[in-house]
């Protein structure tokens, strides 16, 4: 039976009492009768319970809200899966925005893309001074290979969270990894690219307010996965034997991803190890982008 709500936009929160009110505004706006909004509340320490109360009494239009042990934003998504009724579901920061009359247009296309089970819309990219800048995806290969490859390798399909809505069908082929703090969107995108028909939307869909301390730019995190990451987006449930050419590949991708996240940490040991892995595995390591940074870094451990 099909359900009657299309969408479910969840915004796990975790410490974000300050912009949260933002994010819940920006949905509530423009929630209609086939739309539901959950907040997962990830065992915050701050006010973010508080202002979820505060936001039910106030607003016009209910929501649901729950609280949960913090276990990082993977953790968050999936509790969230599990308790909505949406076919479609957008997992929006609670940082970030909605933006104007995306559930409207987003509405609009699945009715008319009824096979597609990731919709990729456009996102606004706000920096601390305000500066925006809009980013419009690609059209996408007709091969699921060549669009997994693409994702992972090329780089030259870019997902965001909040810009994308996922079907629920999805999920079946694997949930977030809860070990990961961050990336555990990687191997989730990954799948919906390899297996599900998958259609771009060209309206914002979402504005993402950027910032120096979320966790992709957390080194820490990302250090603690390491390369953990490469096995479970190439798993057999996620991705399958035919995929598994481009591993190598990934695996020097993830490598030059650390080496920049650890020249940006100053922590340039680290940043030397994961380069010279890379580039012991791929020709992607001597790219100029990456191989002057290298040299930079030679002089600086001298």
């Amino acid at each position: 039976m099909e359900s009657e709500t299309l969408i479910s936009i969840v915004i796990p929160a975790y410490n974000y009492a300050a912009s949260l009110p933002r994010a819940i505004n920006s949905v509530i706006a423009q929630i209609g009768e086939q739309h539901e909004l959950i907040v997962v509340d990830d065992g915050s320490t701050d006010d973010t319970q508080v202002v979820l109360e505060q936001c039910a009494k106030e607003l016009r239009c209910p929501f649901e809200f729950f609280y949960k042990e913090n276990g990082g934003p993977g953790s968050a998504r999936n509790f969230a899966i599990s308790k909505s009724k949406g076919e479609y579901l957008v997992f929006l920061d609670a940082d970030d925005e909605l933006a104007p009359d995306a559930l409207n247009l987003l509405e609009q296309h699945i009715k008319n893309n009824p096979d597609t089970r990731m919709v990729i819309g456009c996102h606004i990219a706000i920096d601390p001074d305000g500066k925006q800048r809009k980013y419009v995806p690609r059209s996408l290969p007709d091969s699921s290979y060549a669009r997994v490859k693409g994702y992972l390798i090329d780089k030259k399909i870019a997902l965001s969270n909040g810009a994308c809505a996922m079907h629920r069908d999805i999920f079946a082929r694997g949930l977030y990894p809860e070990k990961f703090r961050s990336v555990e969107d990687i191997p989730v995108f990954a799948q919906a690219l390899a297996h599900y028909p998958c259609s771009i939307l060209q309206h914002p869909l979402a504005l993402i307010h950027k910032h120096s301390d979320s966790l992709r730019h957390q080194f820490n995190y990302a250090k603690e996965i390491g390369l953990d990451l490469v096995d479970e987006v190439f798993s057999s449930a996620r991705l399958g034997q035919e995929f598994l050419p481009l591993k190598k590949d990934f695996h020097a991708q993830r490598c030059l991803s650390l080496f920049r996240s650890a020249y940006v940490a100053k922590d340039f040991v680290s940043a030397k190890n994961f380069f010279y892995v890379a580039a012991t595995r791929s020709r992607l390591a001597f790219k100029w982008s990456y191989l002057s940074k290298y040299l930079r870094l030679l002089f600086k451990i001298r």
